[in-house]
This record gives structure tokens, C-alpha cells and sequence, in this order.
């Protein structure tokens, strides 16, 4: 239903969007304005109004998001600055109904970590190791593919594939993985259309191969001998469909020096981008948070990203990723909080004002935690994961994968609409309906996967 956003004057702004939350307006309308809570957002007989914001020192920033104008930086850095977590959420919810509405998404997907060996020695990553290690590990294509099959039979719709830079792997390893992998989903997309023709029953949902990081792109091409546009345009031809968003890190180059050197420079990393999504093709992107940066990089780095997606329009979300300091060498004094965790959510979704989506990544964050950014203007908990290796090498506690019913009861729990959705954001399917049998019953396995993830504040 559209709303509109009502001035002090009375004018009606001319945005419009979908609020999930309804108040009558019968005598509470009259009421309200005259204890002078401030002006209230219409929805036909329907009113609904945030009483703290509309007294707060944020006010004008929620009027901007409300009326459709830009935030800037200065205004990024005074929301970060607050220490009202919840006026910014506030206004960071608003900016994500005008976005989504009332949905909340989820995909179904596995992650593949090919190999953990690594030229690079990056402070920040647990991942990585030498050759001489020896929980070093390299998948071959045959190994990838039965992991790829089994997930499969579990109605996974995207392979999330990343690794080390390998010192020694040819780049034919890359295109005839994504070649086996894309044979693979046509066998067995042709097994479902046969088992969909006799039940009727069965979805044909396509496998999208999710793959790369910057950084890995740029190692290969460097393997291959050949320019970023002429490596992408081979791997796009074996079957790459997205590339991943992950080591975009903390761009200013002083940070990015401090936890990453020798690591590609913000201005390559997001020129890998660019270049991919001049030939067609979609990404998402990301921020590590909580290390060595101040609030102005983190201000900086949504800044570069806002304006390339200005450029391009072609990433799909962002994903912030909390700094997991358990395992790894750069010293923090203050790690991530789930505080900071809402905040830089909600900040992100506010300042990103041309980005569709914005990600809470429950492997990082928990997924309790995760749930609660659903309301600091997150649209996204990311995938049921299968292997997540990243993370947990540097000390998530998370577990490695959800069930599906997991993630759509922590969505309803939230009050949104679940939605499983694709690689690319878009809807495979929406539970507009009541929770069915399936969905209420708990899942099996000695643990509640839902109560043993908690949260860290």
C-alpha cells in the first residue's frame, strides 16, 4: 500500500513504500500531533510514527531518508558517532521497508573451499597456509564435484567457491572445475524436469556458480597471462555466473597496508569488478570491520562502493563482515560488539541508498544476532552453508551450516516474510502463508542449532 511522508505543514512528500506495522488512526492521529510528538507517515486510515526519532538530534536524517535524499559522508560519520543505537536503526528500518518492504531473505546454498594454500600472508587470515603445513589442503575437480552432488540432493541453488591463491595450480584447474560443475548441474536438472514431468511437484531451480574473489581473479590472470577482461571472459564462458565480494577488506590504503600487504589495492579490487560488470555480470561486495580502522575508513570504504554501483548498478548486495579476532595476528583491543555490528548494518543500509540489499552474515555474527539486524536495516541472512571454513579457522562459533527451517523461523520470528531467494536476490519462493507442519517442527540432531548459536554483545 503506499504511504506518504507528511511535513510539518502538512505537504505530502513523494515517496512512496510499504510499511509492515499499521495503527488505526482514528482518534490517536489528533492526539498525537497535538502532544506535539511530531509529524506522523499515512498509510490511508492508517498511521504509524517512530516517537524517538521524531525528538531526536537525528531527526533531519531521518527526514532525508524518508523524503528520498542522499545522505553524505559527514552524515555517515554522525550516525556512526551516535549513541542511540536505536534512533539509527530506526532510520536505517525505514530505509530498508522503502527497499523490500516487509520481506526477508535466504538462499540455499554450499561453500566449496578448494584449497587453504596461499602465496599471501595476510594478519587478518586464518585460513591461509604453506605448502610446508600440514593442515594445509587441495580439493581435486573429481573431489569438488561429489561435494557439489551431494549438496545438490539437498535443493542447494548456488556453489559459493573460494580459496587461497595456490602457488601452483595451472589455470585450467579453474575453467575445467567450473565446466565439471556446470555438467553436472545439467545432469541433474535434466533428472529433475524428468521426476517434475511424473510428480509435478519437483523445482527446476537452476545452479549458479558463485566464484572468486577479486584478488583471485587477479591471480589468475597473472597465471594465464592474460588481462582481467580476457580471464573473466574465459571463466564466464566455462560457467562462472557471480563473483564473490570478499577481500575488499577496509580500502584506505594505510589500513589496508597495516592487515593486508601485498594484498591488491582498493582501486584493483574494485576495477575487477567494474570490468565484470561492464561484460553483464553481477557481484556482490563487502567491508571486514572491527580491527584496525577507524570509523572514517569504514565511511571512506562505503563511499567507493556507492560509487561505483552509481557507475555500474550491478552489485546485488553488500555484505558487512565482522572481524573474527580468536586466531589471527593483528592485535584488537576492542573486536567487534553486537552493538557494532547493528550499527555498521544500519549505517551501511542507510548510506547505500542504490544497493537493493544489505546482508547480516549470521556465520560472523551469530544467527541470533543476525535476526535482531532484520530490524537495523538488514533484508538478508545470507545461505544455510554447508563448510564454511573461513570463519570458523579464525574463530567463529558458529555453526557451519542452518537448516532451511532455521532461517525461515528466525525471519517470521522477526516479523518479516521469508523468502528464499537466488544468487542474484531475486525470489524462488515466498512464504506468504502461515508456518506449515514442516516449518514449526524442530530439527533433528542432538542440538537446537537456533539455541546453541548465541549472540555476542
Amino acid at each position: 500500500m503506499p504511504v506518504s511522508v507528511f511535513t510539518n505543514q502538512g505537504q505530502a512528500g513523494s515517496q512512496s513504500y510499504d510499511l509492515p506495522c499499521r495503527l488505526k488512526a482514528a482518534n490517536p492521529v489528533a492526539a498525537l500531533v497535538k502532544a506535539r510528538i511530531g509529524p506522523p507517515i499515512r498509510i490511508g486510515g492508517y498511521v504509524k510514527m517512530n516517537f524517538f526519532v521524531q525528538r531526536s538530534e537525528l531527526r533531519d536524517l531521518y527526514d532525508k531518508v524518508a523524503t528520498g535524499e542522499r545522505i553524505s559522508e559527514a552524515d555517515a560519520l554522525r550516525l556512526f558517532e551516535s549513541k542511540d543505537l536505536n534512533d539509527v536503526g530506526a532510520i536505517a528500518d525505514l530505509a530498508r521497508q522503502k527497499k523490500v518492504g516487509n520481506r526477508a531473505s535466504y538462499i540455499i546454498n554450499r561453500y566449496i573451499n578448494y584449497s587453504n594454500y596461499c602465496i599471501l600472508s595476510c594478519r587478518f587470515c586464518s585460513f591461509a597456509r604453506k605448502k610446508r603445513d600440514q593442515d594445509g589442503f587441495e580439493l581435486t575437480v573429481e573431489q569438488i564435484v561429489q561435494k557439489a552432488r551431494e549438496a545438490l540432493k539437498l535443493g542447494i541453488t548456488e556453489l559459493h567457491i573460494v580459496g587461497g591463491l595456490h602457488p601452483s595450480l595451472p589455470f585450467s584447474y579453474y575453467t575445467d572445475m567450473l565446466k565439471a560443475l556446470k555438467a553436472l548441474d545439467a545432469e541433474v536438472g535434466s533428472s529433475r524436469r524428468d521426476d517434475r514431468a511424473a510428480q509435478r511437484a519437483v523445482p527446476t531451480n537452476k545452479l549458479y556458480l558463485k566464484c572468486f574473489t577479486a584478488i583471485e581473479i587477479l591471480h589468475l590472470a597473472w597465471l594465464a597471462k592474460k588481462t582481467v577482461e580476457q580471464t573473466l571472459t574465459e571463466l564466464k564462458a566455462a560457467g562462472l555466473d557471480s563473483l564473490t565480494g570478499g577481500g575488499a577488506e577496509i580500502f584506505r590504503k594505510e589500513v589496508r597496508s597495516a592487515i593486508a600487504k601485498g594484498k591488491e589495492s582498493a582501486e584493483e579490487y574494485l576495477d575487477v569488478h567494474r570490468t565484470w560488470h561492464k561484460m553483464g555480470g553481477r557481484s556482490t561486495c563487502t567491508m571486514l570491520y572491527g580491527h584496525v580502522e577507524s570509523l572514517a575508513d569504514r565511511v571512506d570504504h562505503l563511499r567507493q562502493l556507492r560509487a561505483l554501483q552509481d557507475e555500474t548498478h550491478s552489485f546485488t548486495g553488500f555484505v558487512p563482515l565482522p572481524y573474527q579476532p580468536e586466531n589471527n595476528d593483528i592485535p584488537v583491543e576492542n573486536p567487534p560488539t553486537g552493538y557494532d555490528s547493528l550499527r555498521t548494518i544500519a549505517v551501511s543500509r542507510i548510506y547505500l541508498d542504490n544497493f537493493d540489499h544489505i546482508t547480516a552474515y549470521w556465520v560472523g555474527m551469530g544467527l541470533k544476532l543476525a535476526q535482531v539486524a532484520l530490524s537495523y536495516g538488514a533484508d538478508d541472512l545470507h545461505g544455510t552453508i554447508i563448510e564454511e571454513h573461513i570463519f570458523r579457522m579464525a574463530g567463529a562459533t558458529s555453526p557451519q551450516l542452518q537448516t532451511e527451517v532455521d532461517m525461515i523461523k528466525a525471519i517470521r520470528e522477526a516479523g518479516r516474510t521469508p523468502v528464499q531467494r537466488n544468487t542474484f536476490y531475486e525470489p524462488i519462493k515466498v512464504f506468504d502463508a502461515a508456518p506449515t507442519a514442516t516449518e514449526t517442527e524442530a530439527p533433528s540432531g542432538k542440538s537446537r542449532v537456533l539455541e546453541d548459536n548465541l549472540a555476542t554483545a
